[in-house]
C-alpha cells in the first residue's frame, strides 16, 4: 500500500470497537482479575469457569477475562484458521478479488504479505461496557484481521472487504486521516464501506446482531457502524460530533458505490 502516517481505520466486531484515548475523555484505568470478585478463576479448569457462567456465578466482569483467557490460549489455532480463510478468499471470493484487482488498478496490493491475523485484545471500560475489533486498515502497514474474533468465514469475508474499501478509497481520493479534514474523510469511508461490504445485509443485522427492523434497516445499519467508527477515531469528542459528521457526509457517501456499479451484497 501507499505509505502515509495515518490512523489506522477500525471495523467494529458486534460490539463497539476499541477506542483511543484522548484529551476529551477521561483516561481509562485496566481492571484486573480478582476472582473473589468476579467469580472467575484461570487456575481452574475452564469446564469450571463455563458452569459457573451458566449457573450465573460469574459476573460480567468475570466473563470478559474469561474470554480473554481462551482468547490468549487458543491464539495460534485462532491465527491459523484466519490465515486459511483468507487464502481462500483470495482464491474464491467474488468480492475479495474485484476489490484485489481494483486496488492494483491504482497500483496498491494487497496479499498475504500485508494482510495479517493477530489476536486483538478487548478492553474492559469502568462502565462494563467492552470495546472490541475485527480489523482495522492503514495505509503504511496493510490490513490487520482481529483472528479470535473471526466467527467464520462469511464473518471475515466482510470484515476484509470492509478494509479493503478502505485502501481503495484511500489510493482513489489520497485520504486526509489526520489533519483537519479528518473527520469527514473518516465519515464517509466508514459509510461506504459498511454499505459496501455486506456487513449490513438483512441477514447479517437480523440473525446476528438482533435488529429486526422492517423499514430503513439496510440504512440504520450503515448509519449506526459509521457513527461507532467515527467515534472510535481520536479528534472525534463524542457522539454527538461523530453523528452530526455523518450526517453531513451522508448524502453524497451512500450513493456512491465506486468501484462497484451497484450494491449487490
Amino acid at each position: 500500500m501507499a505509505s502515509s502516517n495515518a490512523t489506522p481505520s477500525t471495523s467494529q466486531a458486534d460490539a463497539p470497537s476499541e477506542r483511543n484515548a484522548n484529551a476529551n475523555r477521561p483516561k481509562q484505568k485496566e481492571l484486573l482479575n480478582d476472582p473473589a470478585r468476579t467469580g472467575f478463576d484461570p487456575q481452574t479448569k475452564w469446564w469450571m469457569n463455563y458452569f459457573n457462567i451458566l449457573s450465573g456465578q460469574m459476573t460480567k466482569e468475570g466473563q470478559f477475562h474469561y474470554r480473554e483467557w481462551r482468547y490468549k490460549i487458543h491464539e495460534e489455532r485462532d491465527c491459523k484458521r484466519c490465515e486459511e480463510y483468507r487464502d481462500w478468499l483470495f482464491a474464491y471470493s467474488p468480492v475479495v478479488r474485484f476489490l484485489s484487482d481494483k486496488i492494483q488498478d491504482l497500483n496498491g496490493k494487497l496479499d498475504a504479505s500485508n494482510i495479517v491475523c493477530r489476536r486483538c485484545p478487548s478492553r474492559l471500560e469502568e462502565d462494563g461496557t467492552v470495546n472490541r475489533q475485527a480489523g482495522g486498515f492503514d495505509p503504511k502497514h496493510g490490513i490487520l484481521v482481529c483472528a479470535n474474533e473471526m466467527r467464520d468465514r462469511k464473518h471475515m469475508e466482510d470484515t476484509v472487504a470492509h478494509e479493503m474499501v478502505h485502501a481503495w478509497d484511500h489510493l482513489r481520493w489520497k485520504m486526509d486521516w489526520t489533519g483537519d479534514k479528518d473527520l469527514k474523510h473518516a465519515a464517509c469511508t466508514e459509510v461506504r464501506a459498511s454499505m459496501l461490504s455486506g456487513e449490513c445485509r438483512w441477514t447479517r443485522e437480523t440473525f446476528t446482531r438482533g435488529q429486526w427492523s422492517v423499514t430503513q434497516q439496510f440504512q440504520n445499519c450503515v448509519r449506526r457502524r459509521a457513527i461507532q467508527s467515527v467515534m472510535a477515531r481520536p479528534r472525534c469528542k463524542d457522539d454527538v460530533q461523530a453523528t452530526k459528521v455523518v450526517n453531513e457526509v451522508w448524502d453524497s457517501c451512500f450513493s456512491d458505490t465506486r468501484p462497484f456499479d451497484e450494491v449487490y451484497r
